[in-house]
């Protein structure tokens, strides 16, 4: 299974693709003091292979890169932040 993640500056979104299909999103919404996260999708047919967990790690690590700040709406991003505490820095 080859995966890759892209971000997608007309859609404001993480994009993750397996062997060369779409298989997900997460929005980064660029609100100018801070990026909101509010939507996680990871389509059905790739669910339990982890695509959400890769794809958010992605993001962040972009995100942190550019050294911008997060106001993480999603669900699946706030929970993700709580169990891997190395990225609450990044919360605005």
């Amino acid at each position: 299974m080859n995966t890759n993640v892209e971000f997608n500056a007309d859609r404001e979104r993480y994009e993750i693709t397996v062997d060369g299909e779409f298989a997900g999103h997460v929005d980064a919404l660029d609100e100018g003091a801070a990026i909101r996260m509010p939507h996680t999708v990871v389509l059905e047919r790739f669910g339990g292979l982890g695509l959400a967990k890769t794809l958010v790690t992605y993001a962040l690590d972009d995100i942190r890169a550019r050294e911008r700040k997060i106001v993480p709406v999603c669900p699946y991003v706030e929970s993700f932040i709580e169990k891997n505490p190395s990225y609450a820095d990044l919360v605005n």
